[in-house]
């Protein structure tokens, strides 16, 4: 059992330094303590899925400083609205 926590959002026009922040904020995450993967994709809506091994390592992540500037910075110019989702994963399978 692992826990998803799962980012939807729709974009603002602006780009200026997004793609950066992005992909910074993906290499912390990796570093922080409990960090299990992530994926994402974006067409009109974009959804990012990190998974994390406890409700502790999310909240860690969601606290941390770093990510703390970029929420506030996709609040003010990234993002029209997002939305964030925690859910447990009790199974999975793939082919």
């Amino acid at each position: 059992m692992y826990y998803a926590v799962i980012f939807t959002s729709i974009r603002t026009e602006t780009e200026e330094g997004y793609a950066e922040m992005a992909e910074k904020m993906e290499q912390l995450a990796k570093q922080q303590p409990g960090f299990i993967g992530v994926e994402s994709a974006r067409n009109e809506i974009g959804i990012t899925v990190s998974y994390w091994e406890s409700l502790e390592a999310i909240k860690n992540w969601k606290m941390n400083l770093d990510h703390l500037e970029a929420q506030q910075k996709g609040r003010s110019t990234w993002y029209k609205n997002y939305k964030v989702r925690i859910a447990k994963v009790e199974r999975e399978y793939e082919f």
